[in-house]
């Protein structure tokens, strides 16, 4: 496992003066490590991966446990560096929000000046007679000397006053941490030796909680996890790269702004995406593009169907034509019947609702596109919930039979539980595509064309990948295979199709006629499934790291291929070209993050070797495929990733792959 970076002082992680001097490079979703134990941990997703460039991570997960331990040290060392008490120490801290070096530099400016301040006087400022009975200042009861308390000040008030003051100040909230003496005229401050005497071990508890979290909320570079019922903390590194953290919960989000993680997008983008889809204005914009208002009350109506004849909700009642907006009286067949208006048509000519037709055709498509981004991006966050259900319904229940059924060790599983970890994290990452579409690319026709392309293509290998880890895990957790009966003789065969035997239908093939039964999975078809499972796994990864880091820059591939289009293409289909791969110097990338150096023997980067690499992929009978640029070893004509056939050929104007059977694109009908 990676190591964890400690700061070295307590006051360091509360000043957040600790800074990493490298930005690191933070992968998107989940690696295994190889050094996990076979049977422990390999159920956790992989939450360790947001590391520096130095492969540490940037952050710490603090348990309340650690964070008490760093608390009771800052305590001790700042009773121990002053020479006091260790209930002052801490109401010293708290005001100085838990930052040594502060409390220092005052106290040693002017120690006087802070006492005053905090309410630690070194004497008390009342002395009372050695009077065996005392009166309360507050219910004006009589008690014994040993029944009444004081804080420093020495201000005695019986002990059912003081329980009653300070469980109040405690049930009010964190206020209680700067309790005060009950005398108005007094500021001294009530230790928690005091507190923990006076009330019940609830308000005890509380008001150590309260404690507790001050010393984190008071720290510029540590938050709580923002997970309903989480008690860990993040101690993040400032300044180390990516705001991306995992707690040990198993809740992602960003530190910064405290949402769910959002890459590609900003904080501000998360902000105002959010907000959208819960302010007032969609509905305002709803009402205007669909509804018109009453030309007497000025009340929205909206029309679903029948006549143009329209009556608004008392108490208005006004009848009115829905297209010219005038009195209904003044309609009939003289205006063009019931089913049209003569005057809204000539009006229109003459421009009288230019306006009010512009604003609504503006409001209408506004909403339309923002409907368009936002159905996308919440039918991914549903998804991305549905793959966490199932996740876990995998990790209790169907691991364990799998592990039994096959002989596998959950460790040797833990392919499966990586590559669902992987469809949540790109379901989270195709989610808030969307809400980068809706903001950056609005007015960038090319770049919108481009991120289309990229957008669309993560869509279609993640639904590979999740269609693949879902069905073919099935007949594994059933223990049903469906197949064709091996044993069924030829003279079965004469089936019924259409009205046809098989000898008059020259399209059914013999196997088709093969009843279907079921069989049970064989250790070697299970082991064909981990290495396909695991292989677009890790290559829808890789394409959805890509695509982060290209939707981060800009598309910036648009840009750098503009000035050098040929004619007749456009940008988005140049910048295409070049995000699916490049020759010369560099290896070709395959977009779902393949390179052939990963699939194919390294040979000297030269251009002697890479024909010679070439060559010998020919030779071995494999080659690679024109859609996803997948090195195939096995199969002659299908592409055992994208499933594309060997060949097919990619439309320079649209980018759509076409069969080698046609000159013709099937989309755009461009030649080729």
């Amino acid at each position: 496992m990676h190591d964890i970076i400690y700061v070295d002082s307590s006051d360091d992680w509360h000043s957040g003066e600790t800074t990493m001097d490298d930005e690191g490079s933070y992968p998107i979703g989940d690696s295994i490590d190889n050094e996990c134990d076979e049977e422990e941990g390999y159920l956790e997703s992989n939450n360790d991966d947001d590391t520096t460039s130095h492969g540490e991570k940037n952050y710490t997960v603090l348990s309340e446990d650690d964070i008490r331990r760093r608390q009771e040290k800052d305590i001790l060392e700042v009773s121990s560096v002053l020479s006091i008490p260790k209930f002052e120490a801490s109401i010293l801290l708290h005001h100085y929000n838990w930052s040594i070096s502060n409390l220092h530099d005052a106290w040693f400016a002017d120690e006087e000046k802070v006492r005053m301040t905090i309410g630690l006087s070194k004497k008390p400022v009342i002395e009372y007679p050695n009077a065996k009975k005392l009166t309360c200042a507050i219910c004006f009861d009589t008690y014994w000397r040993h029944r009444m308390h004081a804080a420093a000040c020495g201000h005695l008030f019986c002990s059912s006053c003081w329980g009653s003051y300070i469980s109040t100040s405690i049930n009010d909230g964190p206020g209680c941490l700067m309790l005060r003496c009950p005398d108005p005229s007094c500021g001294a401050a009530v230790s928690q030796e005091m507190i923990n005497a006076l009330v019940s071990d609830e308000a005890k508890e509380k008001y150590a909680r309260y404690l507790l979290r001050s010393y984190v909320e008071a720290s510029r570079k540590s938050k709580w996890c923002p997970a309903p019922g989480c008690g860990y903390a993040i101690d993040f590194v400032l300044g180390s790269g990516s705001y991306d953290v995992s707690c040990k919960c198993t809740n992602s989000f960003c530190w910064n702004c405290t949402e769910e993680v959002h890459r590609p997008v900003e904080c501000d983008i998360v902000s105002k995406w959010m907000l959208k889809n819960t302010a007032e204005s969609e509905n305002t914009t709803w009402i205007l593009a669909n509804s018109k208002p009453c030309p007497k009350c000025k009340r929205p109506i909206e029309k679903r169907d029948g006549c143009m004849h329209m009556t608004c909700t008392p108490p208005c009642r006004f009848e009115f034509c829905w297209l010219c907006l005038g009195s209904w009286l003044d309609h009939g067949d003289k205006t063009g019947g019931f089913y049209a208006c003569n005057r809204y048509e000539k009006a229109k000519k003459e421009g009288v609702y230019d306006e009010a037709e512009t604003r609504r055709a503006m409001a209408k498509s506004s909403l339309e596109r923002y409907a368009h981004y936002y159905e996308r991006w919440e039918y991914n966050e549903k998804s991305k919930v549905k793959a966490m259900k199932y996740l876990q319904e995998l990790q209790t229940v169907h691991v364990e039979k799998l592990s039994n059924d096959y002989c596998q060790s959950k460790f040797q599983l833990k392919f499966i539980v990586d590559a669902w970890l992987q469809i949540i994290e790109c379901r989270r990452v195709l989610k808030w595509t969307y809400a980068y579409g809706y903001y950056l690319l609005e007015h960038d026709e090319t770049k919108g064309q481009f991120f289309e392309y990229l957008q669309g293509e993560a869509e279609s290998g993640l639904e590979r990948l999740n269609i693949f880890a879902d069905e073919d895990l099935k007949p594994f957790i059933d223990g049903k295979f469906k197949s064709k009966d091996p044993n069924c003789a030829e003279g079965d065969l004469k089936t019924i199709i259409d009205g046809k035997s098989k000898s008059e239908d020259p399209n059914c093939a013999e196997e088709d006629l093969k009843p279907i039964i079921d069989e049970t999975p064989k250790i070697e078809d299970f082991n064909a499934f981990r290495a396909k499972l695991s292989d677009l796994t890790t290559v829808t990864r890789k394409y959805f790291e890509n695509l982060v880091r290209a939707l981060e820059n800009g598309l910036t591939d648009v840009d750098s291929v503009g000035a050098c289009n040929k004619p007749g293409n456009s940008k988005a289909s140049a910048a295409v070209k070049s995000w699916r791969g490049r020759s010369g110097a560099t290896s070709r990338s395959s977009i779902f993050g393949r390179s052939q150096e990963e699939q194919a023997p390294s040979l000297p980067q030269t251009h002697h070797g890479r024909q010679t690499q070439q060559q010998q992929q020919q030779q071995q009978g494999s080659w690679s495929c024109e859609h996803c640029t997948y090195f195939n070893q096995e199969s002659p004509t299908i592409c055992y990733i994208c499933n594309q056939h060997r060949g097919s050929w990619s439309c320079e104007l649209c980018t759509y792959f076409n069969s080698t059977s046609t000159t013709i694109c099937q989309m755009c009908n461009g030649e080729r």
